[in-house]
């Protein structure tokens, strides 16, 4: 028995999957469902950008995760129940067992698409990170955690759409943002209602602050600084990812790499100007449909009126 299934093991053991025995039943993953949907997210999940052929694949890695998320959310679930239940979401992904339907679905499309499984792994990985460490050092953990809750995420549309590997590092620096911003946006949630503090701790104490001020119902003067400091580095990632949407061949996911981008930096400057203490800091849906059809319409245009560049233009004698 391998360490990792042994550990995976001795964690479900006090689960009976027998009713009626007096030990406690392991429930299916599904009843720990946030509610929450592909279409509440920050930004595009399979839209109507991506062709039909892609966006079943996609939506099933969705909500995999989404899942896997509510589980490591969920407020009333052990660190120890969490992960039995992270566990056994892997064990229908990989074939051991057919208990979790997200997991047997996504299955079936990797199976299909000669997927590997590696993405739906790394941020499970991440899931169960986020049942046991609740504290961030500095930056470069973050973006160590970043490297398995957000970068598999594009890496897995861009595998689905048969992208080369070469676009992986400007779709980590463009998914690495969207997680931080979504930290960002969420910091007085996470730490109010899950003692989850994202935000690095040497960046609350090079500003003067302290993780208690995330629970106030105003940021200080100090704790604006430093999330303002996050917002810019955040913003420092979208220029690093630039390069994407042109990188990639299909163009329905440039469209809407080129969409998301855009969306992004309007959450920056929100994030740079508004306490997401006390103001909304999230984009309504009719400044999304306004961003998205602004970005399409110039990414279109531009491309129309762009001169190839294997076409050598002979000057008229």
């Amino acid at each position: 028995m391998s360490l990792g299934f042994q550990r995976s093991y001795e964690r479900m053991r006090h689960w009976d999957t027998n009713v009626g025995t007096g030990t406690r039943v392991m429930e299916n993953a599904h009843q720990f469902r946030s509610g929450k949907g592909s279409r509440d997210e920050n930004f595009p999940v399979a839209s109507w950008l991506v062709h039909p052929r892609h966006r079943g694949a996609i939506l099933a890695f969705y909500e995999f995760v989404r899942v896997a998320d509510d589980i490591a959310d969920h407020p009333k679930l052990s660190a120890d129940d969490k992960l039995a239940h992270l566990d056994r979401l892997e064990q229908s992904l990989l074939g051991t067992n057919d208990a979790e339907p997200e997991g047997v679905a996504l299955r079936k499309v990797l199976n299909e698409r000669r997927l590997s499984p590696r993405h739906a792994q790394d941020l499970l990985r991440a899931f169960r990170m986020d049942a046991t460490k609740l504290r961030y050092q500095n930056w470069d953990e973050l973006i160590e955690y970043c490297s398995y809750s957000a970068m598999p995420v594009g890496r897995y549309v861009l595998d689905v759409h048969g992208e080369s590997r070469a676009t992986w590092p400007a779709n980590d620096a463009l998914c690495a943002a969207l997680q931080i911003i979504n930290h960002l946006q969420d910091c007085g949630e996470d730490y109010r209602s899950l003692d989850r503090v994202y935000i690095p701790l040497d960046a609350l104490d090079h500003a003067g602050t302290s993780v208690a001020a995330l629970g106030q119902p105003t940021a200080s003067p100090a704790l604006r600084q430093c999330l303002r400091h996050l917002a810019d580095r955040s913003g420092a990632l979208l220029r690093d990812s630039q390069s994407l949407s042109a990188g990639v061949n299909d163009l329905r996911l440039a469209l809407e790499i080129s969409v998301i981008q855009a969306l992004a930096r309007r959450l920056v400057g929100i994030l740079q100007t508004r306490d997401p203490l006390s103001q909304r800091v999230h984009l309504g849906k009719a400044s999304v449909a306004g961003v998205t059809f602004a970005t399409v319409t110039t990414q279109l245009l531009g491309r129309m009126f762009r001169t190839p560049t294997n076409v050598v233009r002979v000057p008229h004698e």
